[in-house]
């Protein structure tokens, strides 16, 4: 179903994992798509499965922690598309290490890209859609934001809960433009990342999680799909949790 037939959208992050799936979810829905990442050839394979499947897209690559990464991204939606009705803000890294190990090079850099990134590019698109009367911004958060974990990186838990308190601000300073502003935190999901695993540590990571398994990149793209939608039209301000069930456990 074409629920985003004739807008346009931008995505960050999209050579790969859960912003390669949004980016495909969101033309698929009708949405013509701008598609952001650091790495050139895997862009130009996401353009040609969009290409594929009937869509429309165009690529910009970049550092998003470069506020003039983000002014491009917007400047060539609006030049292809002639609007911009939904950010999705999925460019992140994770440098992971103990906080006394850590080099603080390494806390800035995750902080520049992770949050810095997401504000640079909520700033390259709100003008417009303030004066379009409306728009919808999705953040790809994580429940590291939300609960400690052993494994997790403390630049990465700290990135993405502040990512949560900008979404919420935003979405209340954002809600009389109609602009809705809302987060996806992902619990465990199959990604490049993953995939690198051995099966014990596999093992492990799937029993935390009460539906038994990892979630898919799929699974995330369907819940941004969610959020970029008219379906959640009554939904603003929120972080929600796309974790199997993880923190009822």
């Amino acid at each position: 179903m074409r629920v985003l037939e004739g807008q346009a959208a931008i995505v960050t992050g999209a050579s790969r994992g859960i912003g390669r799936a949004a980016a495909r979810r969101l033309a698929d829905a009708g949405a013509g798509v701008i598609v952001h990442a650091t790495d050139r050839g895997r862009l130009a394979a996401v353009l040609a499965e969009i290409g594929e499947c009937g869509g429309r897209a165009f690529a910009v690559a970049g550092d998003i922690a470069d506020p003039g990464v983000a002014a491009l991204l917007a400047e060539t939606a609006r030049e292809q598309f002639g609007r911009i009705d939904i950010l999705v803000n999925n460019a992140g890294i994770n440098l992971r290490s103990a906080t006394l190990e850590m080099a603080l090079d390494d806390w800035q850099r995750v902080l520049d890209v992770n949050l810095n990134g997401t504000l640079h590019a909520c700033r390259s698109v709100l003008p417009g859609m303030i004066a379009q009367g409306g728009g919808r911004i999705v953040n790809v958060s994580s429940t590291a934001a939300k609960t400690p974990h052993r494994n997790a990186a403390p630049a990465y838990g700290a990135s993405k809960a502040a990512v949560n308190y900008l979404t919420m601000h935003l979405a209340r300073e954002m809600a009389a433009h109609n602009i809705r502003v809302n987060a996806v935190c992902p619990g465990p999901v199959e990604t490049d990342m993953t995939s690198e695993w051995d099966e014990g540590y596999r093992a492990r990571v799937s029993g935390q999680v009460p539906l038994g398994r990892l979630g898919t990149a799929r699974e995330i793209a369907d819940v941004i799909l969610f959020l970029a939608s008219d379906a959640s039209g009554f939904v603003t301000g929120e972080t929600l949790n796309a974790n199997g069930g993880t923190f009822i456990a």
